[in-house]
């Protein structure tokens, strides 16, 4: 292909295009304005944020519903820094983000001048990939090797471009990077696994992440129904097997469903797919210690970094997992040709589920209104989703309490922020999710703490930018994970943790020009949601919902926490006796 001669700005943008970018979010800024300008004649839209922070959760939450990488910008500096948390989220989400942050002119670069900050270091652990633009002749060359690595490697990129680096002549090759196929990892992992699972009296599958990422629901969906193993989704990975299917179990972890536990304690053997069982998502919770320490483990995941980290396997195999589960089946009917089904295992694991649903409608039965018991709000908001809906939740006491009560039918359908666990996700993501899929509801999910950070100021974007999501603000006017620890290790010494004077958000909604609805009432709630959804606007759904300890869910962090003991006289009334 011949080399054309272009700018740099134009050796970036036809890039984009070239990668197959529709969509760039940020805040406008001076620093890249020359490749800006170029966005309208190239098809791309620039979709103008209220902080940059949910510029990148915009780029990630499309990202993940797309599966193909996705852009975000900002001014240098302060602009740049506002990425940070949000990559994070990208990066533990393994969602190929391409951030371009242009910094300082490279002629000014450690004179400490407007603006200027090393934008480089700030990245260095939340990116999969970084490169600085040494020279623009190199412009096209970088943007490209930062769309093959987020792609390739699943995560996010960092574009750093010294913002005279924009201007310039320089003569390009634009073309469009490949996907690499992985296979389904090494053939005597393959084997050794089909041997363990053909000497296994009770196989548990562990459905993860990458299951949804790779579209791998129809092989693991097959594997389980030959093994009659169980399927248990990872935390906050409720999307990665079909909740109506006899043998789905629901998710493991933080407020997760005590029938997967229960289920997944009884494995000698446990089959995790797509998954890096990170620390957190299989933590006890309900006083279950559900992990079988004694099972056997295979492990199947694409980044080799990831196996062995947190738990110890028997089998590891770096492989796509949609090819790993087909060749692991075809290797297990070969050694076991005629295996039956065990009806033995199919009916606890239905027993298991009616134990957990009964117990979970005995928590969410509560008739109670002007404010609402949260899990009968919970309940009833769930019930009236859409089949096809996308949910994005924040993290929070109410954000992981829906953990129980969100199902899937679909993959890319739950949208979390996951380990990283940052406070203002969830709004960002559905304005991403709902460009990337204008048909599908979008749903965010939030705590008024929670919604304060981004999830109001982000209401003006989803209006002027005509992206009509959903927001659910769950109002109990606290922090309530941090509350429940105050209340379980700090003797109800509440410090920060209260947030009294919470303004009516549906009415703060309408006013900034989206749909605003009030409830507080659980006969409300269904007949809100679908009226939010058929409007076609954005709408904030204000939900008042009880607070206090009467609610609440498990402590958040039982693992990081202790009875405190104070040592000072000054403090020694502190100290709580049992």
């Amino acid at each position: 292909m011949a080399r054309l001669k272009m700018t740099p700005s134009e050796a970036l943008v036809e890039t984009l295009v070239a990668e197959g970018v529709k969509n760039v979010f940020g805040i406008v800024g001076s620093a890249y304005m020359d490749a800006l300008d170029l966005f309208p004649a190239a098809g791309i839209r620039f979709v103008p944020v209220a902080h940059e922070q949910a510029a990148c959760h915009a780029a990630d939450g499309f990202a993940r519903v797309s599966a193909s990488p996705q852009v975000c910008i900002a001014q240098n500096g302060p602009g740049i820094a506002n990425f940070v948390s949000a990559m994070t989220a990208a990066y533990w989400a393994h969602s190929p983000v391409v951030a371009i942050t242009p910094e300082t002119g490279s002629m000014g670069l450690g004179t400490g001048g407007f603006q200027e900050l090393d934008q480089m270091p700030m990245f260095q652990r939340s990116s999969v990939y970084q490169v600085r633009v040494a020279s623009p002749q190199r412009m096209a060359e970088l943007a490209r090797r930062c769309f093959y690595m987020a792609k390739n490697l699943c995560g996010p990129a960092q574009l750093n471009i010294p913002r005279d680096h924009f201007y310039g002549v320089c003569e390009e090759d634009i073309y469009k990077t490949p996907l690499i196929a992985r296979g389904p990892g090494g053939l005597k992992d393959i084997e050794e696994a089909a041997r363990l699972i053909c000497q296994a009296k009770f196989p548990v599958i562990l459905s993860g992440g990458g299951v949804s990422q790779a579209d791998a629901v129809a092989e693991v969906k097959a594997l389980a129904e030959y093994l009659t193993a169980p399927v248990c989704n990872t935390y906050l990975h409720n999307d990665t097997f079909p909740a109506s299917h006899d043998l789905a179990c629901g998710p493991i972890g933080y407020c997760g469903s005590k029938a997967a536990m229960r289920i997944l304690q009884k494995a000698d053997l446990i089959i995790a797919l797509g998954t890096r069982l990170g620390p957190f998502g299989t933590l006890p919770q309900y006083d279950i210690n559900y992990w079988p320490v004694e099972a056997k483990l295979i492990q199947c995941d694409c980044n080799i970094q990831v196996l062995g980290l947190s738990k110890r396997a028997d089998v590891y195999s770096v492989g796509d997992v949609k090819e790993f589960a087909e060749f692991l089946l075809r290797e297990v009917k070969a050694l076991s040709p005629d295996l039956s089904p065990d009806p033995v295992r199919r009916s606890l694991v239905l027993e298991e589920k009616r134990r957990w649903e009964k117990e979970l409608f005995s928590w969410s039965a509560s008739s109670k209104a002007a404010p609402m018991h949260p899990r009968r709000f919970h309940a009833e908001w769930t019930r009236a989703l859409p089949r096809d809906a996308i949910v994005t939740t924040d993290i929070g006491n109410n954000s992981s309490m829906i953990n129980a009560y969100l199902k899937f039918e679909g993959i890319r359908q739950h949208i979390s922020a996951l380990s990283w666990g940052n406070c203002g996700f969830a709004f960002g993501a559905a304005m991403g999710c709902k460009l990337a899929l204008p048909d599908r509801p979008v749903i965010a999910f939030q705590g008024d703490g929670a919604y304060g950070i981004s999830g109001i100021q982000e209401v003006m974007t989803a209006v002027r930018e005509n992206i009509p999501l959903v927001a659910i603000v769950a109002t109990n006017n606290e922090w309530g994970a941090e509350k429940k620890n105050q209340i379980d290790f700090y003797n109800n010494r509440f410090v920060g943790a209260d947030l009294p004077g919470n303004p009516d958000y549906a009415e703060l909604a309408r006013v900034m020009g989206a749909n605003g609805i009030r409830v507080d009432a659980p006969d409300q709630v269904g007949d809100a949601l679908r009226e939010a959804i058929a409007s076609g606007r954005p709408t904030v759904i204000n939900a008042i919902v009880q607070g206090g300890e009467e609610v609440l869910a498990e402590p958040f962090r039982r693992d990081a926490l202790a009875l405190p003991v104070r040592y000072l006289d000054k403090y020694a009334h502190l100290n709580i006796r049992k």
